[in-house]
């Protein structure tokens, strides 16, 4: 089976308790994160964490499901997300 066939057939769900507990599965990977942000690929698209204190509580590549906890502020879906974007919006924000 190829790594692309395995995601395609994995479903996306989130879920979350008390804004302080996440699951999302359907994760292709992780872009990046720190303890106020995660961004994360999914096969439904982008997705942006926002909290404080976040930190991954169980990664399955495999299946495709993390777990973060933390307080949860903020949750939303970007669509065509590039790495040059990115590297913009941050140049953007400085020269504003």
């Amino acid at each position: 089976m190829d790594k692309n066939e395995t995601f395609s057939t994995i479903s996306h769900s989130i879920t979350i308790n008390e804004r302080k507990n996440i699951i999302i599965s359907g994760v292709k990977k992780i872009d990046s994160f720190d303890n106020e942000e995660f961004l994360l690929e999914t096969n439904m698209g982008y997705i942006v964490i926002k909290g404080e204190g976040l930190e991954i509580v169980k990664l399955d590549t495999f299946q495709g499901n993390v777990s973060i906890k933390g307080k949860i502020n903020s949750l939303g879906y970007i669509e065509n997300i590039k790495k040059k974007d990115k590297e913009e919006s941050i140049f953007t924000k400085l020269f504003k």
